[in-house]
């Protein structure tokens, strides 16, 4: 992981230093202070010297400080004041995705080439081709705008019940799509399970359809939808970079978006990194919970 971190790191401050224009690029600002500014954080180097001065600031904890967004506060305390409604945002729209996809798949599987089967399978192709982001633009001009039901934007003053109902349809139009691939992946595994041979000697111990699905299929349906489960957060989180702008939620996405936008070189680093820790930590919970899923993983690694 930490290989893989100091690469990404290094990728985002290439790609960072390439982009046109100056960080410090200020109408107000005459050639002379961009310069002078420019040469106190050393960006008048080249970019490897630039590179070497930016890692040694990153070893002491130094990752520098937003110049457009939030002049001279650290880039970390500026994603720190922005992270907590982006992982309340994220983590309801997981556990709204989850129970109901679960749910969709079984009753797709155990309803195989039927129609409540059909209806599902339709409805999951149209989940996982449109966007996360063309949901939210059409609930928010009829759900919102035409209808009235919900606000239009995100209400950061409001509290309680009117908080949430202003999370509504952000939170929908991000749980679609995981919805649609927990479906998928559950119905195709839930299929392959139920044609199984240890099923068959299930149904004749006595039991019947639904309880053999449940007792034995569905645990062993549930070994491969780990590896979709826990990296449905970071997808999320990647979704969430242009519904949060649609419906102005001042989180990590968006920060991200305005960051790029404005040439705020360090905070945009700084974004990057936050979502790269998680990618690697989803990757690693991936990875446990192979062995807790199913014992014979874990037994299997002791050997």
């Amino acid at each position: 992981m930490c290989i893989t971190l100091f690469i990404i790191l290094t990728i985002a401050f290439m790609v960072v230093r390439l982009m046109p224009g100056s960080v410090y690029d200020n109408p107000e600002y005459s050639i002379e202070i961009i310069q002078a500014l420019e040469a106190k954080a050393q960006l008048d180097k080249p970019w490897i010297i630039q590179y070497f001065h930016f890692l040694k600031g990153a070893l002491r904890g130094d990752w520098g400080v937003s110049v457009k967004i939030a002049p001279c506060v650290p880039v970390f305390d500026v994603i720190k004041q922005r992270i907590p409604i982006t992982i309340l945002l994220n983590i309801i729209s997981l556990v709204i995705s989850l129970p109901i996809g679960i749910l969709a798949g079984t009753v797709a599987a155990m309803n195989r080439s039927r129609m409540p089967d059909h209806i599902i399978s339709f409805l999951v192709v149209i989940f996982i081709s449109v966007p996360s982001f063309v949901f939210a633009t059409l609930m928010q001009y009829f759900l919102a705008f035409k209808a009235g039901w919900f606000p239009i934007v995100y209400s950061a003053t409001a509290a309680g019940t009117a908080k949430y109902r202003s999370m509504m349809l952000p939170m929908l139009a991000l749980s679609f799509g995981p919805i649609a691939t927990v479906t998928r992946y559950l119905r195709g595994e839930l299929i392959e399970n139920l044609s199984s041979e240890y099923m068959l000697l299930a149904r004749t111990k006595g039991l019947t359809k639904y309880q053999a699905a449940f007792r034995h299929a569905f645990r062993n349906s549930c070994v491969p939808l780990a590896n979709i489960i826990i990296p449905m957060f970071t997808g999320i989180l990647g979704g969430s970079l242009v519904v949060e702008r649609i419906f102005a939620i001042p989180g990590v996405g968006g920060l991200m978006v305005e960051s790029v936008s404005t040439s705020d070189h360090f905070l945009t680093v700084a974004v990057l990194l936050f979502y790269s820790v998680i990618s690697l930590f989803t990757i690693l919970l991936v990875d446990i919970s192979y062995g807790i899923i199913d014992p014979r993983i874990r037994l299997g690694g002791n050997e």
